[in-house]
């Protein structure tokens, strides 16, 4: 059976060295300096991202996550807000691979179908990695005053939840 997509990549680079190649470029030079700029970004954002790997793990391991709710529990029971979900919400603006590992657990534990799994679905895509975004992107062109950036960020998060949640309760609930 024919798949397309086995051939979108080298038809894609093949016609950039033919288009390379009609334009009389030096293709050999081109690319090692296209690798030369990409070792510098990456050396330039690696203090930032493994500064950011480093803060989310000791929060992740710092156990503050439960401690916090052990008080909210009793009102997200009265409100029908499900606990389960929390950990996903509140760490999704920190780290993408985290809350879709939490995520996983939810799907493993009530399943994608449920309410709970749609809601985490809806969490998921109605959110971002804020901080990463900024810690990646500011560190690589060395911005160092973020507050607006990451206020901005974190309400336009903050806004992501509350809309997951209307929207899931509007639909599943």
């Amino acid at each position: 059976m024919f798949n397309l997509s086995n051939y979108i990549v080298p038809i894609f680079v093949l016609s950039i060295v033919i288009y390379a190649f009609h334009k009389k470029v030096n293709i050999y030079e081109s690319f090692l300096i296209g690798a030369k700029e990409g070792l510098i970004t990456t050396f330039k954002i690696a203090p930032a991202v493994i500064a950011m790997v480093f803060v989310t793990n000791i929060f992740l391991n710092s156990h503050f996550l439960e401690f916090l709710f052990q008080f909210l529990t009793p009102f997200l029971n009265q409100v029908g807000i499900p606990i389960s979900v929390l950990p996903m919400a509140l760490v999704r603006p920190i780290s993408g691979t985290a809350s879709l590992a939490i995520m996983t657990n939810i799907f493993a534990s009530f399943g994608p179908d449920s309410f709970v799994g749609r809601l985490a679905s809806n969490l998921q895509g109605c959110t971002d990695t804020t901080i990463y975004v900024l810690a990646l992107y500011f560190g690589s062109i060395r911005v160092t005053k973020t507050g607006h950036a990451l206020q901005a960020g974190l309400f336009a998060d903050f806004v992501g939840i509350v809309v997951a949640f209307v929207i899931t309760f509007l639909f599943f609930g």
